[in-house]
């Protein structure tokens, strides 16, 4: 596949209208490049990709976080009798589940998304990646999606979110904006779908 016939990593379908954002001739500042245990898959991952990479394990340790709180504060009623009215007991109860639901999902993302940056095993997500991206340069669409935001703008969301799940247990921080900017050489998939192309086409000969 020649370099010229490549999808666009992401499809800005505002670039119609170029007054918008002018990016030419701004300095481009690449992400940072982390020495990690294990490779690189992407430095600011959509929030749905990191949700949809989540392993059997992410969703038993995300259970157990959420189930604490509740069964904790019941467990100490029983031992310990507050003597408050059923009200107060209830209200105390939901509070204690709404803060259980939000960390085991700070813990499911938090486990994910290190796999991403390489902090932790990841053998099976690189396998995904290269899948899921492969299948996409052989459809002909953008890697990363497309996006409402100018090029500039994309940038811009790019480094606000870029690494964010390192301190997402003090101030939860996702990326919703489809972007180019991850850390990678996306070439990898293109050489990979031609190979794939290649031995196809030869399988059909």
């Amino acid at each position: 596949m020649a370099a010229e016939e490549r999808a666009p990593e992401v499809r800005n379908v505002r670039e119609e209208y170029p007054e918008l954002a002018i990016t030419k001739g701004r300095k481009y500042v690449p992400p940072r490049q982390l020495d990690t245990d294990y490779p690189l898959i992407d430095c600011d991952p959509h929030i749905s990709r990191v949700l949809r990479y989540g392993r059997p394990s992410d969703y038993a340790w995300a259970l157990g976080v959420s189930l604490f709180p509740p069964t904790a504060i019941r467990l100490l009623e029983i031992v310990h009798p507050s003597e408050a009215s059923a009200k107060s007991r209830a209200s105390v109860l939901r509070l204690n589940i709404a803060l259980g639901l939000a960390a085991g999902f700070i813990m499911y993302y938090s486990r994910s998304i290190n796999r991403f940056y390489g902090f932790t095993e990841n053998r099976r997500e690189i396998d995904m990646d290269m899948r899921e991206m492969t299948d996409r340069v052989k459809k002909g669409q953008p890697l990363y999606g497309t996006s409402t935001l100018t090029e500039y703008m994309q940038g811009v969301a790019s480094r606000q979110s870029r690494y964010a799940g390192v301190w997402i247990g003090v101030m939860p921080w996702f990326n919703f904006v489809n972007h180019p900017h991850h850390g990678v050489d996306t070439a990898k998939y293109y050489r990979n779908a031609e190979r794939e192309l290649e031995a196809e086409r030869v399988g059909s000969s």
